[in-house]
């Protein structure tokens, strides 16, 4: 097991990777231009859904191997880890629930604000004209400001090495001493491999004090896209999903996204912490989780473009790459 292993960036498809072959034996170094909380992965929500990815048969069931990781992680609090009931629903019509999600007991409702009290540890009310039909299901929350650290650790501790302010113009960059390169970069992939299919889907939210009384997430898909999300010192507010690379937080932005998510949860606007901008990596052809070759010979292995779902799809991907990898 004496192959030395490159990963290109450090969001948590990079860092879930780095796990998964340094804890196999395989003596791994993350290089990155951001760490930690400066990445994409810090500023998402990271409620494990689904969420603006393609396509559905190739990433589910990558995303329910992930689930059944991030479940059994929910049992150690230091990971950051839990299991929160998510209710998402729609403004209009009626919502379909997804067969994947039936498989994970969804439970269907017409009626959110009785729902939202349903079995919940929960004294909000949701305004009773916001939304039309819904479903909920219990699945695992990732607070990113523990998690991320919580990979990171778990990553050193098995011997894996984080360069940070690290930049390529190109793989073949990477020192050839390193006989395989993985390719976690994110919205990065766009320059460094070429792959005209990668777009920027920006989200902007706004973290706000923890709301008294919110012990699930609440989300809507339709126009405008909104969500609040619980976690263990504060609350996420969003959002917004638009074909942009823009990483400056617009104020009226904010503003709206604020008054939204305040109207549905029926509560007074609560003050803003801190405004978060990120790029979701979308991939118009789908995610790419595949083996190539560098014009030096050496191998690559590609895991990217995984939209709005990269927490979602982490372990389910990197325990594909460790497979790829031992080829």
């Amino acid at each position: 097991m004496a192959e030395r292993i490159a990963i290109i960036g450090a969001g948590v498809s990079g860092l879930t990777c780095g796990v998964v072959l340094a804890e196999h034996g395989y003596r791994t170094a993350i290089f990155a231009k951001d760490i930690g909380q400066q990445t994409t992965s810090s500023v998402a929500a990271a409620v494990w859904f689904p969420y603006h990815v393609e396509p559905a048969e190739r990433v589910i069931p990558l995303a329910l191997e992930t689930y059944q990781v991030l479940l059994d992680l929910a049992r150690f609090p230091e990971s950051g880890v839990s299991m929160i009931e998510t209710r998402q629903f729609l403004r209009r019509g009626e919502i379909q629930i997804p067969d994947w999600a039936s498989s994970l007991r969804a439970s269907a409702t017409t009626s959110p604000p009785s729902v939202m009290s349903r079995g919940v540890e929960t004294s909000l009310d949701l305004v009773p004209s916001a939304f039309a039909s819904g479903f909920s299901l219990r699945v695992p929350l990732m607070d990113t400001t523990i998690y991320l650290d919580y990979l990171a650790n778990r990553f050193c501790n098995a011997g894996g090495e984080i360069h940070a302010s690290v930049r390529f113009g190109e793989l073949e960059d990477v020192d050839p001493k390193f006989h395989l390169v993985i390719s976690c970069a994110g919205i990065g992939a766009r320059e460094l491999v070429q792959d005209v299919d990668v777009e920027p889907h920006r989200g902007q939210v706004a973290i706000v004090p923890k709301i008294e009384g919110l012990s699930c997430a609440v989300v809507c898909d339709d126009e405008p896209l909104m969500y609040a999300i619980p976690r263990t010192n504060d609350c996420v507010f969003g959002g917004t999903n638009d074909v942009s690379d823009n990483l400056a937080a617009d104020p009226a932005t904010t503003q709206r996204i604020v008054a939204e998510s305040s109207r549905v949860l029926n509560i007074d606007r609560p003050r803003v912490l801190a405004e978060r901008v990120g790029l979701r990596p979308f991939r118009r052809s789908g995610v790419r989780l595949e083996r190539d070759r560098l014009r030096d010979g050496r191998t690559v292995i590609h895991n990217y473009g995984h939209g709005g779902a990269g927490f979602t799809l982490s372990w389910g991907c990197a325990r594909e790459v460790l497979q790829l990898a031992t080829l």
